[in-house]
């Protein structure tokens, strides 16, 4: 998907006008994107030729996520959301990432630049996004589309990230083994387990954000089935999903260059394009951030695979024919009021 980075000292006189009838479009595109328990750590401010995406501190993960990289991540996920929400206005986004560095919570403006014509794959994307969602259930015993996983590396590089795909063999292995490291010093630590029960949901839970029980598995995973889930404790209830045998799917370590700010804006935006791109043909991803909450494992993840890169994400990928978007938070109090 096209757009256009731009310096952050450059002026807005000469950017089109946002549509005051398109702000809540806008907007909910935006917040369609994924975000670590659904915790939509995100808020926007629209004036008359740009769109604000800020982070929202409030929703930021203290325990797993004390200096909020995952909260960007999610946050750069939304700014794609927002760029091909942009898009369906036949203009290309202007984007500056962290364009103010007196406001470090402001991640990233975008405005309209000059005309272009939506093309046949950007409409496609912009389709999927309603039914895009993290999968958590078994996958079907079916392959991938030819040539997906290339169009992910691609969609992946095109954000500045990487794409690392693990075949059967010594590096899965290796991988779930420190998965099931991770899980296993999460479950022991009542802080972790404490703040995933605050983002987890009952059956029959209003709640607009946090993981509903419909996205969460009534049994255990069987044992040769994908990397080990996170296991969320549904208030003492069980979860919705169904589990299912081993599945048909790969498995995929998105990792950047660097570990700053901006490279996890950037991963962000790398994990939404990939995971539009792959719904656009009903194949989800279920999205394993434990190992990478601690600096140890991630480092051991890194090492033992031989990465070229940080690692910022496990992914595995699989052929889904449900439907089952999570809740998102209305707009109106996901808007910054002047």
């Amino acid at each position: 998907m096209s757009s256009t980075t731009r310096n952050p000292r450059d002026k807005q006189a000469n950017r089109a006008e946002i549509p005051v009838d398109q702000v809540g479009h806008l907007v909910a595109m935006a917040a369609r994107a994924p975000s670590v328990h659904n915790t939509q750590p995100w808020r926007f401010r629209v004036s008359a030729r740009a769109v604000e995406v800020h982070a929202d501190q409030s929703r930021k993960l203290a325990a797993e996520d004390p200096v909020g990289r995952e909260m960007l991540i999610s946050c750069g996920a939304a700014v794609f959301g927002l760029r091909l929400a942009l898009r369906q206005l036949g203009r290309l986004p202007v984007v500056a990432l962290l364009p103010d560095p007196f406001q470090p919570d402001l991640l990233a403006e975008l405005s309209l630049g000059r005309r272009a014509r939506v093309s046949a794959r950007e409409w496609d994307l912009i389709a999927a996004v309603p039914h895009r969602h993290t999968h958590r259930g078994p996958f079907a015993a079916e392959p991938l589309p030819a040539g997906l996983l290339a169009g992910l590396q691609r969609d992946a590089a095109a954000e500045g990230a990487t794409l690392v795909l693990l075949g059967a063999g010594s590096p899965h292995r290796t991988l779930k083994h420190l998965v099931l490291t991770a899980a296993r010093w999460q479950r022991r630590n009542p802080i972790f387990q404490a703040e995933q029960q605050r983002w987890t949901r009952p059956a029959g839970s209003m709640s607009r954000d946090g993981i509903p029980a419909h996205a969460l598995r009534a049994a255990p995973p069987h044992p040769d089935e994908r990397l080990t889930m996170r296991d969320f404790d549904v208030h003492g209830q069980p979860g919705l999903l169904q589990a299912g045998g081993p599945p048909s799917a790969m498995t995929g370590v998105l990792i950047t260059a660097g570990d700053a700010p901006i490279d996890w804006l950037r991963a962000g935006q790398a994990l939404n394009r990939m995971l539009t791109h792959a719904a656009s043909q009903w194949v989800f991803a279920d999205i394993n951030s434990q190992p990478m909450e601690s600096p140890t494992l991630r480092a051991r993840i890194r090492d033992q695979l031989a990465l070229p890169g940080i690692p910022q994400l496990l992914l595995e990928f699989g052929r889904a024919h449900t439907a089952a978007a999570t809740a998102r938070r209305p707009v109106d109090e996901l808007l910054i009021h002047a």
